[in-house]
């Protein structure tokens, strides 16, 4: 009896998704070769479309199983090399859109790359406008990139001179963005808009200056990317959205409010309030005769210097509140310095050094991981609490007051003899009346040492009484 044949294994349907790819990536290159594709376009339509590679791939594969089964062949699977470059083309995409998202122009200003060398020549516009400004108008400035001055003009119009830089490979190609990219000033109403238009030339890197010269009475409202700014004499308020910029602003009798992100902004001579919101690099204000309000992100360091009226800090490792600042302000990420603040005064703050000098009347201060030095000028009540840090207080001499110190895992000090200091194993305690009694003193610290010294009244600028106001307890973000 003659043994079966053995079965013969169906033939596997060959796969004609590798010819496909083969023959449209050499369509791809023969016409960027040719002139005929833009590579940087090709690159951006990759970096937005690459999923759809993935979708025609699974399209093929599924019309490769459907006609296989229909013939009865093996359909083939996914090799080791199919594989390799589905897992490549999901890294590259995913690479090219996070790419496309960024801003290259600010990446160049903020790292002051010239793109001359790589991208063409630097061409140079200069251009002058002048407009009728509507007597009660306002102004708002937009422009991407490039520095803005804002100043005072004579007379009733807006004078704006410009100074335009552009990369091109050529004049003629220069010449044709510089066309596209002519500022823009329109009215509606009481509100007058100058757009720098450096967007006119798509994507290209286009940088304008703009010098502008206005009514004073004018409000300003400025939004500007990579690019100085400064406001100058005005009479109304001042407005300011700021990314990666430079912000200056003196001599404003209205309000000046900003908004800046990766900013540094210096204030001077403003007869109004002044607000800071964001996440801000320097902060410095200076002879401001209204209130400050700072709600934000503080990177590298605030500086306050001569404010009038009420100060509110905000961040989310410090929240300070007080009446008056008739002396100066540093704080940055590891200090907070300050002579002459008029309180009441209300601080939560973690992980800073604190040395209060000249101060006057009531506080309530909270820290942690940080040292607290406090030489009061004119002695109000007192609340200090401190997380392993040590805190000392130096008091004129024949002041009165009241003490209750309590520092656990540490030791009271004191030079005053009213003061009893009682010390167990995890505790030491100091507690009294000093002269004829007045002010009440609450201090209490873990892990550290409270000192209570006399010392000599400070020298202020001029004389401060403490405000009656009142104040809202301030707690930690």
């Amino acid at each position: 009896m003659a043994s079966p044949s053995p079965s013969v294994p169906p033939r596997r349907q060959l796969s004609f998704s590798g010819p496909i790819l083969l023959i449209s990536l050499g369509i791809i290159f023969l016409l960027g070769t040719m002139g005929y594709l833009n590579w940087s376009r090709l690159g951006n339509w990759f970096a937005h479309y690459w999923p759809v590679l993935l979708i025609l791939a699974g399209v093929i594969k599924l019309i490769e199983y459907q006609m296989a089964q229909r013939q009865g062949l093996r359909t083939s699977g996914l090799s080791a090399g199919a594989i390799l470059l589905t897992i490549l083309l999901i890294v590259c995409g995913m690479m090219a859109t996070q790419a496309s998202r960024l801003d290259w122009g600010g990446v160049r200003d903020q790292f002051n790359f010239d793109e001359s060398d790589w991208f063409g020549e630097k061409y140079e516009y200069e251009n002058e406008l002048t407009e009728d400004f509507p007597a009660g108008a306002s102004l708002h400035v937009t422009n991407t990139r490039g520095a803005v001055h804002v100043s005072g003009s004579s007379d009733a119009h807006i004078h704006v001179s410009t100074h335009k830089r552009i990369q091109a490979t050529s004049q003629s190609e220069a010449d044709k963005y510089n066309a596209k990219t002519n500022p823009q000033i329109s009215v509606s109403g009481n509100r007058v808009t100058l757009n720098a238009n450096n967007q006119g030339a798509g994507d290209h890197w286009v940088e304008e200056d703009l010098e502008i010269s206005l009514p004073r009475k004018a409000a300003v409202e400025v939004s500007t990317r990579f690019g100085d700014l400064s406001v100058v004499g005005r009479d109304g308020d001042v407005t300011v959205s700021a990314q990666h910029n430079d912000v200056s602003a003196s001599d404003i009798n209205g309000k000046v409010d900003l908004s800046l992100e990766h900013s540094s902004a210096r204030v001077s001579q403003v007869s109004s309030d002044v607000s800071i919101e964001g996440r801000a690099n320097d902060v410095s204000l200076e002879d401001i005769k209204g209130s400050v309000h700072l709600d934000g992100e503080f990177m590298e360091s605030v500086k306050l210097a001569k404010i009038a009226q009420s100060v509110l800090l905000k961040s989310s490792r410090t929240e300070m509140q007080f009446s008056r600042l008739d002396g100066d302000l540093n704080l940055d990420s590891g200090d907070l310095q300050a002579n002459n603040i008029v309180g009441p005064l209300r601080l939560a703050t973690r992980a800073k050094d604190i040395r209060l000098a000249g101060l006057s009347g009531d506080v309530r201060l909270e820290d942690k991981d940080g040292s607290v030095e406090i030489r009061p000028r004119k002695l109000g009540s007192m609340q200090v609490e401190n997380h392993k840090g040590d805190v000392q207080i130096y008091l004129p001499p024949k002041v009165g007051f009241q003490v209750d110190a309590r520092a656990r895992g540490g030791e009271v000090e004191t030079d005053f003899a009213e003061i009893k200091v009682e010390s167990s194993d995890d505790q030491s305690t100091g507690a009294g009346t000093v002269g004829s009694g007045g002010p009440r003193l609450i201090v209490n610290v873990d892990h550290g040492t409270i000192e209570i010294r006399k010392g000599s009244v400070e020298a202020s600028n001029e004389p401060a009484e403490p405000s009656t106001s009142s104040t809202p307890t301030v707690t930690e973000n």
